[in-house]
Order: structure tokens, then C-alpha cells, then sequence
């Protein structure tokens, strides 16, 4: 663990990759969930910014519920 006061979050180093994967999607979801709310609250360029980093994050939870699929399948 580092022990560097300026280190406000760390990652286990013990953790799963089941674990981190599953953790970074739920993670993507939220920035996206959080991003088309706050974008109803934007008019102009700035909620272009806001919709087009939406994009991007739901990218990441493409990719990232493809990993989770591919390492860590669902057997139910």
C-alpha cells in the first residue's frame, strides 16, 4: 500500500480481476448516468461537451461489460 500522504485513493493490490473489471464498469455507468443528467441542466456547447463525453464513457461500458463477458462470464 502506498503510504504517500498526497494518496487520497489506491486499488488492493490483491484484487481480483473479476473484481476490478466489474468494479471499472459500475464505475462507467455512473459517469454516464451523472453526465445525461447534467446535461439536462446545459443549453449550447456546453451540453455538447457534456453528450459527447457521455459518448465516450458509454464506450467504456462497451468495453468494458465485453471484458467483463469474456473474464468473467455469467454461469446462472
Amino acid at each position: 500500500m502506498v503510504n504517500d500522504s498526497t494518496t487520497l485513493f489506491t486499488v488492493s493490490t490483491d484484487a481480483s480481476n473479476e473484481t476490478l473489471i466489474t468494479n471499472s464498469y459500475e464505475t462507467f455507468t455512473s459517469v454516464s448516468t451523472l453526465l445525461l443528467d447534467l446535461s439536462e441542466d446545459l443549453n449550447g456547447k456546453h451540453r455538447d461537451i457534456a453528450l459527447a463525453i457521455h459518448q465516450l464513457s458509454e464506450l467504456g461500458v462497451l468495453l468494458t461489460a465485453k471484458l467483463l463477458d469474456r473474464e468473467a462470464p455469467c454461469t446462472s
